[in-house]
């Protein structure tokens, strides 16, 4: 049951988002504005994630309310009957999932209007009542040009608007986020971001929660590029310690980190703290497969996946599809020849946008690359037996690595994700889900749409905190 065991939170005081995919928001869209001027009405069915410091309603599924069976509809009201909302309701309270009110303004009125507080009123306690639940519910507005504003509702009434409404598309677009920002306060450090993109961006960046899953060659960069561009907040996870050969591409770490061992998140926390530039870092040295990360997670408003294992990748995904949250992943290969000499460098940027395709649908792995890996994390002597015997591939391979080829993956996946949260690129986000870059051959260099959408991943798309999370015994209570 999604939110089942969820910690013990007060609604009225934790600030409420919601996060919904592009597929569900472009059929909201559809539905809400049907041309003939009039409002309309959905719902969405929600998995949560309740944290100590936040509510996230994330959507799983979309239901619209079909035009014929309300009994009004005009430029400023619609009604329905109740009847209509029963297979809605039924639907949430079998698997436990939330349910948000969804309606038009066809006028373009930006907030809840007088007869939208009265029909709410009368709507909700029943909804509450239907789903035994106290935890907070939310209602939405979508606009004529696909913007979204809201507010919680909460069991004994009333509510505040939502903390922020991520859409996650095609574009990463964010609403009511930085509503409670100070207009016009930039300090010196920050002048240069909000110049090239403008004050509102730089805002939302000082609002935005980003997570990096790995802080080695790839993510000590992605890091470092965030917290200079004034994010607010990172999650930064990396189990493992500073090696002598990793200071050849790991940016801040020290011979001494090496000496000491240092965990690599906390060598990054620690330069991101000497920066002094507001950037508040929170540090997981644990493995990915841990409740308390994903959690943590589970709670971001972009993810950066900075890794090369195969179930890491995996995991992160589906994290991603389950919370409704952009994913950003960068690959590195440089095969060299062992004699000074190299065969190819390629690079690999993926965007992935919950409901669309895959890093696996992509084929950056197969289900077998999957299997072994796993089999390698919860038997280790099983898969050594099998790989000896040729029966799976080894999944971990030492390639060279140097920093000037992870500066090029790093900047390019973070201008990814600058173009989708500030669209600065001639050519629609949409063709650049996933840009492989030669070095070797330029011209070999490619950018590609989205693809097909990955079944798997869709099943998982918004369910929230069901137990075990993500569906992974390791993860369960």
């Amino acid at each position: 049951m999604a939110g089942s065991g969820a910690p013990e939170v007060s609604p009225a005081v934790l600030p409420v988002r919601l996060a919904i995919s592009g597929r569900h928001h472009r059929q909201l869209a559809q539905h809400l504005f049907p041309g003939d001027g009039n409002e309309a009405v959905a719902f969405a069915l929600c998995g949560r994630a309740r944290r100590s410091d936040l509510e996230l309603l994330v959507v799983h599924d979309v239901v619209p309310i079909p035009h014929e069976v309300c009994r009004v509809r005009t430029p400023h009201n619609v009604a329905w009957p109740g009847v209509a909302m029963e297979p809605v309701l039924e639907r949430a309270a079998a698997r436990g999932l939330a349910v948000v009110k969804v309606h038009s303004h066809p006028t373009g009125y930006e907030w809840f209007s007088t007869t939208d507080d009265v029909a709410e009123r009368e709507m909700f306690p029943s909804v509450f009542a239907w789903l035994d639940t106290d935890a907070p519910l939310a209602s939405l507005i979508m606009l004529p040009d696909g913007r979204l504003v809201g507010r919680a509702v909460l069991e004994g009434g009333g509510g505040q608007p939502l903390d922020g409404i991520r859409v996650v598309g095609d574009d990463f677009q964010f609403f009511q986020y930085g509503h409670e920002m100070s207009e016009g306060v930039v300090p010196d450090h920050a002048l240069r971001v909000a110049q090239t993109f403008g004050e509102r961006t730089y805002q939302l960046l000082r609002r935005l929660r980003i997570g990096v899953v790995g802080a080695s060659g790839t993510g000590s960069i992605v890091i470092e590029q965030l917290a200079r561009n004034c994010v607010g907040e990172l999650v930064v996870v990396d189990p493992d310690a500073v090696e002598d050969k990793n200071l050849n591409r790991i940016l801040n770490s020290t011979a001494m980190d090496a000496a000491d061992r240092a965990n690599k998140a906390k060598v990054q926390a620690r330069a991101v703290s000497a920066m002094q530039l507001g950037t508040r870092v929170h540090t997981f040295g644990t493995d990915l497969l841990d409740r308390g990360v994903i959690e943590a997670l589970s709670t971001c408003d972009v993810l950066f996946g900075c890794m090369d294992s195969v179930d890491g990748r995996h995991v992160l995904n589906k994290l991603a599809s389950t919370y409704v949250i952009p994913l950003i992943d960068i690959g590195v290969r440089l095969d060299a020849d062992g004699n000074g000499g190299i065969d190819s460098i390629w690079l690999a940027v993926h965007t992935v946008q919950p409901g669309g395709s895959s890093l696996l649908s992509r084929r950056v792995y197969s289900q077998e690359d999957l299997q072994a890996a796993f089999l390698r994390r919860t038997d280790p002597r099983a898969y050594e037996q099998q790989r000896k015997l040729g029966y799976v591939k080894g999944v971990m391979v030492d390639r060279p690595a140097v920093i000037s080829v992870n500066m090029e993956a790093a900047s390019a996946a973070v201008n990814e994700f600058l173009a989708r949260v500030h669209p600065y690129r001639v050519a629609p986000n949409g063709r650049f889900a996933v840009r492989r870059i030669c070095l070797s051959d330029p011209e070999a260099s490619e950018a590609l749409g989205d693809g097909e959408p990955c079944r798997a991943m869709a099943r998982v798309v918004g369910l929230g905190d069901e137990e075990p999370l993500l569906g992974l015994p390791m993860l369960g209570r």
